[in-house]
């Protein structure tokens, strides 16, 4: 799966507001003009840099995330701004769980879009951090074309994989790597989007990057694109310090790496098993 956010064609909302159904970003598109082709680097600048206009939406979850307007004169589109960053010894997830050491923190949604490009994936929503209302934040690129999220996709009646079933399922296979390399707790279906052409686009990873080495669900993992292992197999301590920087403490790193060698024995033991030609695929 190749990284495409050198070059992104990105739809630019100006005037109407998006509803906000909790952290997650909406599903509904704001109109707009022809798409401008904006660069990586252009898209990192207008989002540390761009003036926060308005806010349009505030979520009614704990982590009071907002979509902002935001402009730099000339381009005008709404990011996500989250400023959460809370630790518990113990959490009450729900009535029948806890979580230990738990945390919610926008520096995950940073790490989160680091990990991806360091695995070559382009789905995951650009997240910087920026210095907003006296708080540091991670601000996200505000997804373009969002036609439906997870849960919406299941209850398709008509073609609830799209016109490429292969490529839908392929999608999914590297969701589930992600997010046992991320050890991420809070995938739902209002955090896994997808765009009208059946792109899919994983956001909202605040409670993701925990320090436990073993996997949550390993019998999950029966296929994975092949430049994604690869990619996996590649990194190292170094590069993978380089690439989140100060978004994951060493400690988050190593368990992270721990999690990233259980997933590629598992690869490999299924590829002398099953062939590779069975286990991997190309998205």
């Amino acid at each position: 799966m190749r990284a495409t956010m050198r070059v992104i064609g990105l739809v630019v909302a100006m005037w109407a507001s998006a509803a906000w159904p909790c952290s997650a970003q909406s599903t509904v598109a704001a109109p707009g003009a022809a798409p401008p082709i904006l660069t990586a680097a252009e898209m990192e600048r207008f989002l540390l840099k761009a003036d926060i206009k308005a806010t349009i939406k505030v979520s009614k979850g704990v982590t009071k995330a907002r979509q902002v307007r935001m402009s730099d004169g000339t381009l005008t589109h709404d990011a996500q701004v989250q400023d959460v960053d809370i630790s518990m010894p113990i959490f009450q997830v729900d009535p029948k769980h806890t979580e230990v050491n738990f945390k919610d923190s926008y520096r995950y949604n940073i790490a989160a879009y680091r990990l991806a490009l360091l695995l070559g994936l382009d789905n995951v929503p650009m997240s910087v951090e920026r210095v907003v209302d006296h708080k540091p934040s991670a601000v996200t690129w505000w997804l373009d074309d969002v036609a439906m999220e997870e849960g919406d996709r299941k209850k398709l009646k008509s073609q609830p994989y799209g016109r490429n079933p292969v490529r839908t399922l392929g999608y999914l296979s590297v969701m589930r790597v992600f997010d046992e390399l991320i050890q991420n707790r809070d995938r739902n279906q209002g955090n896994l989007l997808w765009t009208s052409d059946f792109t899919m686009w994983l956001i909202d990873h605040t409670r993701a990057f925990r320090l436990g080495k073993t996997l949550l669900k390993p019998e999950q993992l029966t296929r994975c694109d092949r430049g994604l292992l690869e990619k996996l197999r590649a990194i190292t301590p170094e590069s993978l310090a380089q690439a989140v920087g100060s978004s994951l403490t060493k400690q988050e790193q190593e368990a992270l790496l721990a999690r990233r060698d259980a997933i590629v024995k598992i690869y490999e033991e299924r590829i002398a098993k099953y062939t590779e030609a069975a286990v991997l695929f190309t998205l």
